[in-house]
């Protein structure tokens, strides 16, 4: 798959520009969208409380938290978490964002299969993001096929966690739209407007996972072609 310079190209391609591509372009989306108010006029944290409210979810908090595009929702603690330029901006890409951290607190009360298998995942995967290449490499270098092949199963459940992300990130930006307009928090235009940070993020974890899935396959290629 990745014999070969332009195989090589391919590759390089894969694990460095398209993720940069992805990063680039949430970041310019988020910017942009920013400096453009809805015409609720409602903050992040605004939007998230009544999202929250209008599902019955009383129980989950919102905190402000450091950082840029730090949010994230807690499922052990019942929390979302809006990064300060989100939690107090009452922009179209404040309003998308809070919208889509709730929507994973949706998808928690209401237990959407997948949400449920990628939490099930976080052990294994961190185990084999940490362990994976250090056990290849080993492999590698004593030729110890035996190492190599852990190293290939540590990695695939990091990829699998990748994978099972996506439909949880998708979903949740799916419930975020139909909120936001239920809720009247955006209007007309808005619509097209918001679904471009929503779209933009989600790019992040598209790349995330063919970055992943494309290191997989070149070590199991390497592998196959050491027992050759």
């Amino acid at each position: 798959m990745f014999g070969g310079l332009g195989g090589y190209l391919i590759y390089i391609a894969l694990i460095m520009i398209i993720p940069l591509w992805a990063q680039s372009k949430v970041k310019s989306t988020y910017k942009k969208y920013s400096n453009k108010a809805t015409s609720s006029g409602m903050t992040g944290a605004q939007v998230a409380r009544k999202i929250l409210d209008d599902n019955g979810l009383y129980n989950v908090s919102i905190q402000e938290t450091k950082g840029m595009l730090s949010d994230h929702y807690d499922p052990r603690k019942k929390v979302v978490r809006l990064s300060s330029g989100n939690f107090h901006n009452p922009s179209m890409a404040a309003s998308a964002v809070a919208a889509h951290e709730v929507g994973h607190a949706i998808q928690d009360e209401q237990g959407y299969a997948f949400l449920k298998f990628r939490s099930a995942l976080v052990p294994v995967a961190s185990l084999g993001s940490n362990m994976s290449f250090f056990l290849i490499l080993i492999g590698i270098f004593t030729q110890i096929s035996q190492l190599f092949l852990l190293g290939i199963i540590f990695m695939a459940a990091a990829v699998l966690f990748q994978l099972v992300t996506l439909p949880v990130e998708f979903d949740a930006s799916n419930r975020a739209m139909g909120q936001l307009v239920s809720a009247g928090i955006i209007r007309n235009n808005e619509e097209r407007e918001t679904k471009k940070v929503l779209n933009a993020a989600a790019m992040t974890y598209v790349a995330a996972a063919l970055v992943a899935v494309a290191e997989l396959l070149r070590f199991i290629l390497m592998y196959a072609a050491s027992r050759d």
